[in-house]
C-alpha cells in the first residue's frame, strides 16, 4: 500500500510540474512576445503595411501582453540568401535584440516570453526566387534552413518559448495569382498564370522543408516550447469561407483588394487606383496586392493571442 501510495505522489508531483514538463505553455504563463518577421508582422509605424494596425500590434490589445517588435517591413531571412535593401533577420534584427538584451534595454524572463517568428514571403516573391535572386544558387532549402536557425540562435540567447509561422498561400494574393494586373510591387510583363503555379509550389514545399527541419531540431532543443502555427490554412480557409471571417457591409471579396492600383505596361502615367472606404473595407481579405487586410490581421491575432494565452488553437501544433 505504501509502495501505491508512493507512485501516486510522483504522478502527482509530474503533473504539478513547471511549464518545461510539459508541451505548450500554460494559461497565463505568457506577459511579453517578440516578434521577427517581415511587412506582415512590422509594428513598428502607423498606419502598418495592411493600412492599419498590424496583427501584433492587435494582439498586445486582446492579450494584455507586452509587445517588442523587431520585425521590419521588407526584410528576409538574411540579405546574404535573398537580397533585398531592407533589414533582414540575420543581419538586423536578431543582432538588434541581442544588442538589446546584452546591455540592459530590454530584460525579459524566459519563461513569460515567446517569440513568433513569420518570415518568407520576401524571400519566396519577386527580386528573389520566383524571378531570381543576387544569388542565383539559393534554394528553397536554405531560405526555409534560415527560418529554423533564427529559431536556434535565439534558443541558444536563452529564449525557451517559441512561434514558428508557416508561410501564406501567397498564391492566392492578388500579385500572384493567375487573374493579377499591372501594380505597386510589379509593373512590367509577366505569365501570370506560371507566376501563380511556381509560387504555389514554393509555398508548399517551403512549408513542409521547414516542418521537417523543425522536427530534426527538436531533439537539441531541452525545456523548449515550439509551436508550429499554420498561417497557410488559416489564410486558405479565409478565402474558401470568407462568410466565416469578414464582417463588412460590402459583399465578401477575398479576390480584390481595399486599396488596387493598375499600372499601364510600357506608360509612365499614374496608376488608376481606387480605393475602398469605412466598413465596406471589413469584408475584404487583402488590403492591397499584397498584404492582407485590417480584418485578416485582427483575425490573425485572434489566434494567436490564444496559442499565446495557452488554450486550444485549430490552427496550432505543439511540438514540445
Amino acid at each position: 500500500m505504501a509502495f501505491l501510495q508512493g507512485v501516486k505522489l510522483a504522478f502527482t508531483i509530474l503533473a504539478l510540474a513547471t511549464p518545461s514538463w510539459a508541451i505548450g505553455v500554460a494559461p497565463g504563463q505568457i506577459q511579453n512576445f517578440v516578434t521577427f518577421g517581415d511587412s506582415y508582422t512590422d509594428s513598428s509605424y502607423y498606419p502598418s503595411a495592411d493600412g492599419g494596425y498590424s496583427w501584433p500590434t492587435w494582439a498586445a490589445m486582446y492579450g494584455d501582453l507586452d509587445l517588442y517588435g523587431f520585425a521590419r517591413s521588407g526584410a528576409t531571412c538574411s540579405n546574404l540568401l535573398t537580397y533585398r535593401p531592407f533589414p533582414p533577420i540575420m543581419g538586423w534584427q536578431f543582432p538588434a535584440y541581442l544588442n538589446e538584451t546584452r546591455n540592459g534595454t530590454l530584460e525579459l524572463n524566459s519563461n513569460e516570453t515567446i517569440y513568433t517568428i513569420w518570415i518568407g514571403t520576401n524571400d519566396l516573391g519577386v527580386n528573389a526566387l520566383l524571378t531570381g535572386s543576387d544569388a542565383p544558387t539559393t534554394s528553397i532549402v536554405q531560405v526555409r534552413q534560415c527560418a529554423v536557425d533564427v529559431l536556434n540562435m535565439l534558443y541558444e540567447s536563452g529564449a525557451r518559448n517559441f512561434i514558428m509561422q508557416n508561410i501564406l498561400p501567397l498564391d492566392l494574393t492578388i500579385l500572384y495569382s493567375n487573374y493579377s494586373y499591372p501594380n505597386t510591387y510589379w509593373n512590367l510583363e509577366r505569365n501570370t498564370t506560371g507566376w501563380n503555379v511556381h509560387m504555389t509550389e514554393l509555398v508548399r514545399a517551403g512549408n513542409e522543408i521547414t516542418s521537417l527541419k523543425l522536427d530534426a531540431l527538436l531533439p537539441t532543443l531541452p525545456d523548449a516550447h515550439i509551436a508550429s502555427f499554420d498561417s497557410y490554412g488559416l489564410f486558405t480557409d479565409m478565402y474558401n469561407n470568407p462568410q466565416n471571417y469578414f464582417n463588412g457591409t460590402a459583399p465578401y471579396n477575398v479576390t480584390g483588394c481595399i486599396h488596387s492600383c493598375v499600372y499601364s505596361i510600357d506608360s509612365t502615367a499614374a496608376p488608376a487606383c481606387t480605393i475602398t472606404n469605412g466598413t465596406d473595407a471589413d469584408s475584404f481579405m487583402w488590403y492591397d496586392e499584397l498584404h492582407p487586410s485590417q480584418q485578416s490581421a485582427r483575425i490573425l491575432a485572434r489566434e494567436l493571442t490564444a496559442v499565446m494565452m495557452g488554450e486550444d488553437n485549430q490552427w496550432t501544433t505543439w511540438l514540445s
